[in-house]
């Protein structure tokens, strides 16, 4: 079974030239790992490389690489003679990945109760208002670039620099624009970082913790219900 991408070729894909073969070949395991993650690649599905390059405007070479890599995820596995297919992707896997990433998260989010500053706290809620306005103009690109600037300031108050880090690594794993083209998870998104800046301003630590966890659980709650109405085995 084949199944094209139904995602458009990133503009980041497009204009960015010359681009470090390095940073190509993330920016198509993000795009083929977002695309199997939300049942647009949907399991049991061949990815051919030379189709899958035409669609993304890009070499065999990254996509070759990009495989490689998601292979080493379990998300794909090669079939001789046949190429790479998608595995599946069940319940139980998206719960265990948005639990690691709530894990880290919860951490972060208690050090960044203790640290942040009011300038900080203010940026916040700069950055919300913008969501606010994305999420009523339905500009999806506009909102993940946004979504991610919050959560930049938010973890990087924490003062856990590392820890910051392995929780943006596993974020890879959040596929964003999905959320993003959501109107109720905007909504849902906005009123929830709403209620983490209050609780940051009264430094109410158990408070900050459970928005923040609760960003996870719904996602992947979201994730997985997207993926049954789909017809998705999990």
């Amino acid at each position: 079974m084949n199944a094209p991408i139904s995602t458009q070729p990133s503009s980041t894909m497009r204009s960015r030239r010359p681009v470090r073969r390095a940073q190509l070949s993330d920016e198509v395991t993000a795009r083929l790992r977002a695309a199997i993650m939300s049942g647009t690649l949907r399991p049991g599905t061949f990815i051919r490389l030379d189709e899958t390059a035409a669609e993304l405007g890009v070499s065999i070479t990254p996509v070759r690489e990009a495989l490689l890599k998601l292979r080493g995820e379990g998300m794909v596995q090669l079939e001789p003679h046949r190429g790479h297919v998608v595995l599946p992707l069940t319940r139980q896997d998206i719960q265990d990945i948005f639990w690691l990433q709530a894990t880290i998260a919860r951490e972060l989010a208690a050090a960044a109760t203790e640290h942040i500053t009011d300038a900080q706290i203010d940026e916040l809620e700069r950055i919300n208002q913008g969501l606010a306005a994305a999420v009523n103009a339905g500009d999806a690109e506009t909102i993940a670039g946004i979504e991610f600037a919050f959560h930049r300031v938010f973890n990087h108050a924490s003062g856990r620099i590392k820890l910051a880090w392995f929780l943006l690594n596993a974020a890879r794993y959040m596929p964003v624009q999905v959320y993003a083209s959501d109107p109720l998870w905007g909504a849902a998104a906005v009123d929830n970082h709403h209620q983490l800046i209050a609780a940051l301003r009264r430094r109410d630590a158990a408070a900050v913790i459970e928005h923040t966890v609760w960003q996870f659980t719904d996602a992947a709650n979201r994730l997985s219900e997207m993926r049954e109405r789909m017809g998705i085995p999990g």
